[in-house]
């Protein structure tokens, strides 16, 4: 397994500050000592229209000269234009689709072969089955491109966040029901903590279609500093022969974290629990 970072803590988003030039946070990661960098796409460092064909070139080539991979996309839904795939407003799903099919060709210009996919949340007054099918059809419209591009769309499940992606159960529904070999499944343990399930149950369920994990503890907090024990969900992807990326998503929940300290922290808890 390699070792990722995701980069909200350095970026703008879901908090304004602190705020870093996507530049100086892939050195900071490279120099920390990850083998790779989890994106979000998302101002200041990766919204797909704020790149373009020249900028992309020199992002893949700060890449190599770091030594360091991408290994995902990690999509920044909220905010003012929404990008709900399941919202009740048709111009927001589309523009929902529309962000999706840029993610992965961005994907593919910078050589990363994962974009994450959030089927969003229902509205209030909108049926749970209508909703589930209105993010179905954005999923599917995105499909053909991803196969096309060799990119891989992993669901994600979000409790915490969501009303419509709950569970396991329900990201392995949608990877059904999108039937294509470029769609499988990730999970996050923060939503599995919050659901009080055991985390290495997940590795289990998804088997084979498992191809992306986030990892943080308890309040976004890196793994091994809220009293979580991850040696169980380790010794599962062991087990089960995982050999994607181990990716943190930590450190973004308040202003008053440090970045630096955060990624430091969590790559040295990971490295003594790998050995």
């Amino acid at each position: 397994m390699k070792l990722s970072y995701n980069i909200w803590s350095y970026n703008s988003f879901p908090l304004w500050l602190p705020s870093y030039p996507l530049d100086e946070t892939l050195r900071r990661i490279a120099h920390i000592g990850y083998d790779a960098v989890e994106i979000g796409a998302g101002s200041p460092h990766a919204w797909p229209a704020y790149l373009n064909a020249k900028r992309r070139q020199e992002i893949v080539e700060l890449v190599h000269e770091l030594g360091i991979e991408i290994s995902s996309l990690c999509p920044a839904l909220g905010g003012g234009p929404g990008l709900n795939p399941a919202s009740a407003v048709k111009e927001e799903r589309e523009a929902a689709a529309k962000y999706t099919l840029d993610l992965i060709d961005l994907a593919a210009d910078l050589e990363s072969r994962i974009v994450i996919w959030l089927g969003g949340w229902a509205m209030y007054g909108t049926p749970r089955d209508e909703a589930w099918d209105w993010a179905r059809s954005a999923l599917r419209r995105c499909i053909p491109r991803a196969e096309e591009k060799n990119v891989t769309l992993v669901i994600e499940s979000t409790p915490t966040d969501s009303n419509l992606f709950e569970s396991a159960e329900d990201a392995m529904r949608m990877k059904r029901e999108a039937d294509s070999p470029n769609v499988k499944l990730m999970f996050d343990t923060v939503h599995a903590l919050y659901r009080q399930e055991p985390m290495q149950d997940y590795v289990k369920m998804m088997g084979k279609d498992l191809a992306h994990i986030h990892i943080s503890d308890r309040n976004r907090l890196p793994p091994g500093s809220g009293g979580t024990d991850f040696r169980p969900l380790i010794r599962a992807l062991q087990d089960v022969g995982y050999s994607g990326f181990l990716t943190q998503e930590v450190g973004f929940a308040s202003r008053d974290q440090n970045p630096d300290e955060t990624a430091i922290k969590g790559l040295e808890y990971l490295r003594s629990l790998l050995k």
